[in-house]
């Protein structure tokens, strides 16, 4: 498995602190997140899951902890919007240039509006996707708003 990704790259070129770590992805896991953290024997609030929206039809993405789901109210809120919904995954890859499973907020082909779910912050550090399945970024939660220029709200239920 190659470490470079996209989104590795990002990361490397404007100096963000990260590690990587590897796991063996199952593609028949009905949650990717719980099983990333399972695999790697974290806690699964600790490992981000990378969700793209459509906030009044403008693409966006959200970053929540993997043990637990978005409120699509609050998420349209946090974009100022009047209504979100979950992206559909054709549109998703072809957007961002990365697999499902595997969809990282970092280096997509087109930047986004990003929001990250406030109780990440809190943290000392968080497990995100890194551009392939099974492959994952790890960094302080701080490290992760500011390289995203990301908004941090509350996003879940």
């Amino acid at each position: 498995m190659s470490k470079t990704t996209p989104a590795t790259l990002m990361l490397a070129k404007s100096g963000v602190p990260f590690a990587v770590a590897t796991y063996d992805y199952d593609a028949g896991a009905e949650r990717v997140g719980l099983q990333a953290a399972e695999a790697m024997g974290v806690p699964a609030s600790i490992v981000l899951k990378t969700l793209m929206v459509e906030v009044d039809g403008k693409p966006a993405c959200v970053v929540v902890p993997s043990d637990q789901e978005v409120n699509m109210k609050k998420v349209a809120a946090a974009f100022g919007a009047k209504a979100a919904q979950m992206m559909k995954p054709v549109d998703a890859e072809r957007l961002t240039g990365y697999k499902v499973g595997g969809i990282s907020p970092f280096g997509q082909r087109k930047q986004v509006a990003t929001a990250v779910e406030e109780m990440a912050t809190l943290e000392d550090e968080v497990f995100l996707n890194g551009g392939q399945r099974g492959l994952q970024i790890r960094m302080r939660p701080d490290d992760l708003v500011q390289a995203l220029g990301a908004k941090v709200v509350d996003l879940i239920r």
